[in-house]
Parts: structure tokens; C-alpha cells; sequence
């Protein structure tokens, strides 16, 4: 236990203790984060808890609790609260859960303060007074956007901003003004006056976390915190923070695109699969029903290196093209660059391609990309990977309506892949002819659902079958 006084050091960026300064985290490995911290007397109230009796240190008797039977507890849906915006309705589970605490990351300038001023908008219109507590913006920064996010529907008169970046002040201004939504940008300006630490610290986010957990459950209003993110993508500060919350949301896109997605990394009131699509526009962030097409929309006819693919992401199934290109390498190493594709999963393509289908990809340069700067989770796209950069290496057109999907094993088979038949219903609506997938999936699909598809079914059992492919798409 900690004795009166003492002060230990803790690392800014994963929250790790030390009892001495050293300049390299020796958790996370990060230099100069270290910085010194006083400990609360926790050993003081212990002894005087234990010596009174099992009372607490106010004198007061330290109540137990009762544990109950779980089937005796009472289960009970909440209502959620409408954010106006389907695709984070989607991701969030079917709106905002009262009481709850969700957290939002993304690169600067990606989108976030838009797509949360658009639902404080909808809210403050539809459901009552929402609190807008800003730690890095002024009032006229939020109202320039605001003009141009509501348009000509004028900005609700339940929408209150606050800047302000103690704690203390915002939970006052909470109890005065009941809002029925709380929004704070961001966490990491936020800072408690019972600290001495500085503002984005591990102790000030652990203690403003808290405080905002409180407000959230003690008025039972949903409370949406902004988080910064680092170089490489991850949320900034200690993790506690993404342990308390109820729901984290990842907020992604490339900047010099228009296309933005939405994606839940944790949701105790939902799926973390769903994802959200957005387009950003100079009126703020418009949904994106249709992805698949927008998507598929400027894939050139029978291209070297391009394959369709899909994964399904939630509910719905996500139609990608996936390029590759191969190139003589001049000096040194061949490069390995991926682009919404992990950087190792391809070196073992690569390797599977070399041993199965005797491609020497070992004196050329591989980059592949997934068009519209998307990063598909799971390994739908294994098979897509693998055709796209036979196909450039050999000079090989792919047909542009065959759609491929199904996961590589090290042995070269194509092991099945989930919602196979909702992916070919898609395929289908898209226009494409045929789809290749792996041979149990096929199987399955001609058993249950064989005459629903109009679409040509191709089961194939290893990589070194793909090769058929090529010859009945282009004329060597």
C-alpha cells in the first residue's frame, strides 16, 4: 500500500507505474513519457477502517452486499434514443442507450465533431435539452459548423455549448441543466482541480472518466466522449478509459477521400461488426446506403490485377475491389506494401503463391490496395489477394463480373468462409455472373438453396485450381 506522501511516476501512454523516473517505458517501450504523479493515502483509510470495527473512515459502518440469484434479477430492454442518423443507429445497436458511455476516435479532421453535432441536432429537436461541452473549440468555431451542418433547418434552441475544461464546472452545469445528452471534446482536455497533474494525464483522464460515468448514470443520459488518437491509429491515453465506457467507435477514412467509415471496436449494448458508411460533403456527413455499387462502380472492364471480393460486415454484405501490382525490384529487397490489407497476412500469400502455384515472386516488388481506402476485417479476402497478384505478375487478365471470395490455409486449400449465401444474393442484385468461393461453401449452397441463384456457382478446393479461371476470362 502506498504511504502518505509518496509519489510514483506513471507513463502517459499505457499508464504503467514506476517508482523511479527511467526514460523508456519499460511496458510499452515509449521514450520520455514518465512523468511523476502523488499517490492518494489509501493505506491510512485501510487502517482506520480495520481498526474501527469494519466501519469507514468517516465513522460511518461499511455496508456488505447481498448477492442475489441471477434468474431472480429483473431483465428489462431500454428504450434507446434515435440519432437521427441511420448508420449510427446501426453501429450503435439501434441508438443510444440512456445511462450509457461511448467513445469516439479518429484522426483530426476526419469527421467526428460533425457526425456528433448532427445527432445533437436531431436530439435536441426530438427528445429535449443536449449539452455541448467543447474543450478545444470556442462557441463561434461550433456555431460556424453548426450553420453549416443544420442548413436551412436552423439550429434547435435545446442545443447549449459549453467551453469549459474542468470537470467540477461541467457536472454543475449537468445539474442545473438536465440534459437529456451529454457530448464532451474531447477527454483528453479535461481536467479535475482535486489533481496537480496536467490535462491528457493518465490520472486526469482516469478521474474525469469517472466523473463523466458518474453523470451519465446518476441522470441517466447517454454521454459521448471525444478521444485523440496516436501516429498509429490507436486511442491516446491508458486504456481504463476504453474498459469503462460501454461502447468505443472508430472513426476512419482517408482525408483526401470523401468516403468515411464508421466502425464499433466494443458495444456492451450491440454487435461490434456493423459498420457505418458516410460521405463527407461541404453540409456536413451524409449516409451511404448503397456502398457496394459505390464502391464497384469505377472498376475498369477485365483489368490486370483487379478482382472483385466481399466480406460481410453486421448485417450486410460489402462488395471491394482489391488491386495488386508487381513490379521488377532494382535494388536491394523486394518491397511487401499493403493498403487496407495486413502487411503480414500478405507476405503469406505471397509465400503460398510461390510454393503452390510457382510464381517467383521473389525478385519483385507486391503492392496491393483495397479501392476506397477501406480495411475489411476477417479473411474474406484471402482468395481475391492472391488472384489479383497472379494476375499482374503473369499479365493475366480477371473477368470483371466474377466475383471471388474465401480464406487461404498455409497449405494452399480454400477453407469456408461465413454468410456465404447473403454475399451471392448481393453479387447477384450487382449484376456480376459468376462468383468462386470455396468448395464446401458451393456445396452447401446447391443443397439448400440451389434453384434462389441465377448466378454461376464455382467451388474450387485449393489455390492451384484458380489457375482455370484465367483461361475462360482471357485470351492468351
Amino acid at each position: 500500500m502506498a504511504k502518505k506522501g509518496k509519489t510514483v511516476f506513471v507513463c502517459n501512454e499505457c499508464g504503467s507505474e514506476s517508482s523511479k523516473w527511467v526514460g523508456q517505458c519499460p511496458v510499452c517501450g515509449a521514450w520520455n513519457t514518465m512523468f511523476e504523479q502523488k499517490v492518494p493515502d489509501f493505506a491510512e483509510d485501510d487502517k482506520r477502517r480495520r481498526t474501527s470495527g469494519g466501519t469507514a473512515g468517516d465513522g460511518r459502518p461499511a455496508k456488505a452486499g447481498k448477492p442475489e440469484r441471477l434468474v431472480e434479477v429483473k431483465s428489462s430492454e431500454t428504450a434507446r434514443i434515435d440519432t437521427g442518423i441511420r448508420e449510427l443507429n446501426r453501429v450503435l445497436g439501434g441508438g443510444l442507450v440512456p445511462g450509457s458511455l461511448c467513445l469516439i476516435s479518429g484522426e483530426p479532421g476526419i469527421g467526428k465533431s460533425t457526425i456528433i453535432l448532427q445527432a445533437a441536432q436531431h436530439i435536441a429537436q426530438s427528445n429535449g435539452v443536449v449539452l455541448y461541452v467543447s474543450g478545444e473549440e470556442s462557441e463561434e468555431q461550433i456555431r460556424m459548423r453548426a450553420d453549416r451542418v443544420c442548413g436551412d433547418a436552423g439550429i434547435s434552441n435545446n442545443l447549449f455549448i459549453l467551453a469549459e475544461t474542468n470537470i467540477e464546472n461541467v457536472s454543475a452545469v449537468c445539474q442545473n441543466l438536465n440534459p437529456v445528452f451529454l457530448i464532451v471534446a474531447s477527454i483528453q482536455t479535461m481536467y479535475s482541480a482535486d489533481l496537480e497533474s496536467a490535462p491528457g494525464s493518465v490520472s486526469q483522464v482516469r478521474a474525469c472518466g469517472n466523473e463523466l460515468m458518474r453523470i451519465g448514470k446518476s441522470y441517466n443520459i447517454p454521454v459521448f466522449i471525444v478521444a485523440h488518437v496516436t501516429k498509429s491509429g490507436d486511442l491516446a491515453g491508458p486504456r481504463i478509459v476504453e474498459h469503462m465506457v460501454d461502447c468505443v467507435l472508430s472513426f476512419t477514412g482517408d482525408r483526401s477521400h470523401e468516403l468515411r467509415i464508421l466502425r464499433s471496436q466494443k458495444n456492451r449494448f450491440g454487435t461490434t461488426s456493423e459498420i457505418g458508411a458516410f460521405e463527407m460533403a461541404e453540409e456536413g456527413l451524409i449516409e451511404i446506403e448503397n456502398l457496394s455499387g459505390i464502391l464497384m462502380e469505377e472498376m475498369d472492364k477485365d483489368s490486370e490485377g483487379a478482382v472483385a471480393t466481399a466480406v460481410y460486415e453486421g448485417t450486410r454484405p460489402l462488395i471491394l475491389e482489391v488491386q495488386a501490382l508487381t513490379s521488377a525490384c532494382n535494388i536491394g529487397f523486394a518491397r511487401r506494401t499493403a493498403l487496407g490489407i495486413d502487411n503480414s497476412r500478405l507476405s503469406m500469400l505471397i509465400a503460398v503463391l510461390e510454393k503452390k502455384m510457382g510464381l517467383k515472386l521473389i525478385d519483385q516488388d507486391v503492392y496491393v490496395n483495397v479501392v476506397g481506402g477501406l480495411r475489411p476485417e476477417g479473411t474474406y479476402t484471402d482468395l481475391a489477394v492472391a488472384l489479383a497478384v497472379y494476375s499482374s505478375c503473369t499479365g493475366k487478365k480477371f473477368d470483371s463480373r466474377t466475383l471471388v471470395i474465401g480464406e487461404i490455409g498455409l497449405t494452399g486449400d480454400l477453407r469456408a468462409v461465413q454468410n456465404c449465401d447473403k454475399i451471392v444474393k448481393e453479387a447477384q442484385r450487382l449484376g456480376f455472373r459468376r462468383i468462386v468461393m470455396p468448395i464446401k461453401n458451393a456445396q452447401h449452397l446447391r443443397e439448400k438453396e440451389r434453384q434462389s441463384f441465377s448466378i454461376e456457382i464455382v467451388g474450387l478446393r485449393n489455390i492451384a485450381q484458380a489457375r482455370e479461371l484465367f483461361p475462360k476470362t482471357y485470351e492468351i
